[in-house]
């Protein structure tokens, strides 16, 4: 019987789609991490008996950040982080699911990747193989390909396996590489030119003053503003309302317009 390690987004999906393939006849254990359950039963893909191991992930496994030499903020000059190296990395608070994978890893055959279906879920979907083929080269991965959380879907999903699409992901860590650059030059270079030059009244040391910019920042920032004129700039209008009833002996009936 093969050994199948299957990842999901997040504890939730796991669980569910668990009790569908098995048909809620499993059995439960406890991860390293508290939240992130395993979840054992007997299914078959296309003939083939299988063995299935069901946890999750709880969002991106890794991170992106400089190295340790370019992290503080008089380090280089702010231009220095467009081409600084860069590295991908478990964080701590994610460790423990990280050593929940490589425990399951070893003993099995298949990896089966249950993340999201879109760009952000195949960059995910990458970080589960790099940890789990570190300590497994010899896996088989697939990538099972769902929309909805229902029996038909997900048993389709199970019969169907694909290989995950490496563009997809790239193009997510291409993504993160540039609002990281982007954010942490701009950061650096305005807070340390700006923050001395304006009487901030609700800053109680100026020397902690951090003059945030990022690419998704700026757009946000920007709906918040516009909300913030409009609201002040309202002028109140009066407002009639028709309230209508009729009483009789017999009770009270009460008109509305829909």
């Amino acid at each position: 019987m093969r050994n199948v390690l299957n990842v999901a987004e997040k504890p939730s999906v796991a669980k569910s789609v668990a009790s569908i393939l098995s048909g809620n006849q499993l059995r439960v254990r406890e991860g390293r991490s508290r939240y992130n359950k395993i979840f054992e039963f007997n299914y078959t893909i296309n003939g083939q008996r299988c063995h299935m191991l069901v946890t999750s992930v709880t969002g991106h496994l890794m991170e992106l950040d400089f190295e340790d030499r370019f992290r503080k903020w008089h380090s280089c000059d702010p231009a220095d982080l467009y081409h600084a190296p860069v590295r991908k990395f478990v964080p701590e608070d994610k460790m423990d699911i990280k050593r929940t994978l490589e425990g399951e890893a070893r003993r099995c055959q298949w990896l089966i990747l249950w993340l999201d279906c879109d760009r952000e879920g195949e960059n995910i979907a990458f970080e589960v193989v790099e940890v789990c083929r570190a300590v497994n080269h010899n896996m088989t991965v697939w990538r099972a390909r769902f929309s909805a959380l229902i029996d038909r879907e997900i048993h389709q999903a199970a019969q169907d396996l694909v290989a995950p699409n490496q563009w997809f992901a790239d193009a997510v860590d291409a993504r993160q590489e540039i609002d990281l650059r982007i954010g942490a030059s701009f950061t650096r270079f305005q807070t340390m030119l700006l923050r001395d030059k304006f009487v901030i009244d609700s800053a109680q040391d100026v020397r902690n003053l951090v003059l945030s910019y990022g690419p998704c920042q700026f757009p946000t920032l920007g709906f918040i503003v516009e909300r913030y004129w409009e609201i002040e700039s309202h002028e109140p209008e009066e407002y009639w309302a028709i309230n209508c009833s009729h009483k009789s002996d017999e009770g009270t009936a009460t008109f509305n317009w829909m």
